[in-house]
């Protein structure tokens, strides 16, 4: 299949099967006349890279979900390294709701004092 076609049937544009292919994702065959071609496989690769960055994970944190749908594997999220992405995501996601409490806390105590200071001044 051409890249239009994997990209209709993936969801994504052409832009990002190019930029996926760019980042080593995908690594279509050449045909003769040096258009790249597709398979099934690449377009269960370009959903699963769809999805792992829907989910706040960088292109290159994808590599082991690819690596791993590449060796056979009815799951991208089945092997060892695809597991300690989704805990390095989780990891990153606790860390970041850690600083987001903190700086709701920061900003109400600001609020408080700010219209307790407007009632007082």
């Amino acid at each position: 299949m051409r890249i239009s076609d994997l990209a209709a049937e993936a969801g994504v544009t052409v832009k990002a099967v190019r930029y996926y292919e760019s980042q080593g994702l995908l690594k279509p065959r050449r045909e003769a006349n040096g258009y790249r071609a597709y398979d099934a496989d690449d377009v269960l690769v370009v959903r699963e890279v769809k999805a792992l960055l829907s989910l706040g994970l960088t292109a290159e944190q994808t590599y082991p979900f690819i690596e791993c749908l590449r060796a056979g594997n009815a799951r991208a999220d089945v092997c060892p390294a695809s597991l300690t992405a989704y805990r390095t995501r989780i990891a990153d996601v606790d860390r970041r709701i850690a600083e987001l409490t903190d700086l709701r806390a920061r900003l109400t105590d600001l609020l408080t004092d700010a219209e307790s200071w407007r009632k007082n001044p």
